[in-house]
């Protein structure tokens, strides 16, 4: 498996995992803020609910996102 730095990134590459897991046959997603949502019914729908969920925070004004 080759990790490589993401675009724009310098220094060692830190460890990355999955922002989707699946506990009881549920699907759920993790933030960097570690903030889990689910559960929901496919790894499909809880990627739709990461997408759905970004957007929003996109839309927050500078000082209100979670960083």
């Amino acid at each position: 498996m080759s990790i490589e730095a993401r675009s724009g990134e310098a220094g060692s590459v830190p460890f990355r995992s999955s922002r989707f897991f699946c506990v009881g046959g549920k699907w759920y997603f993790t933030t960097r803020e570690g903030f889990d949502s689910g559960p929901f019914a496919s790894r499909d729908r809880a990627e739709i609910g990461l997408r759905r969920f970004l957007h929003v925070v996109s839309l927050l004004p500078e000082q209100e996102r979670i960083h």
